[in-house]
């Protein structure tokens, strides 16, 4: 894939995931979801877990292990839908994913255009600092250009 996808491709992504960006902030409640919307309805255990065709016990076990993050994503989106609920998942980036590419490039610059200045410096042939951050941004660049697989060795 080029270079010109994978930088769509991470935009539209990105995009997708910035509606969330918000909701990554909040905590869930410590007792858990699924306990807080039951009791906010009204419905004890018992009277929940008949209305999904399971036993009181299992349904204090899986809002327990939804609290301890414990609890399968298809375990969870079952008793959502039992309490009328729609389960959203998403991962949300702590830096925009464009960020997270160019940092890995540059990190990988630096590792090569550091290497080879080091040399350099054992023959007394040291470029200077300025010549050595271009250097970085110039390879930084190329890497971007390339196959972004190739900066997760």
């Amino acid at each position: 894939m080029n270079a010109q996808m994978n930088q769509l491709r991470l935009e539209q992504v990105q995009t997708s995931v910035e509606a969330y960006a918000d909701l990554a902030k909040r905590r869930a409640p410590p007792r858990g979801w699924l306990k807080l919307i039951r009791e906010s309805l009204g419905l004890t255990e018992r009277q929940q877990a008949a209305r999904l065709g399971i036993s009181a016990p299992t349904l204090h076990k899986s809002e327990q292990a939804e609290a301890d993050e414990r609890i399968s994503l298809g375990q969870l989106r079952k008793l959502a839908e039992g309490l009328d609920c729609e389960l959203v998942y998403a991962l949300v980036p702590r830096k925009p994913f464009t960020q997270v590419v160019e940092e890995q490039a540059r990190t990988i610059a630096l590792q090569e255009v550091g290497g080879v200045a080091h040399t350099m410096s054992l023959e007394d042939q040291r470029p200077d600092t300025a010549r050595l951050r271009k250097q970085v941004e110039q390879r930084t660049e190329e890497l971007l250009r390339g196959r972004w697989s190739a900066l997760w060795r």
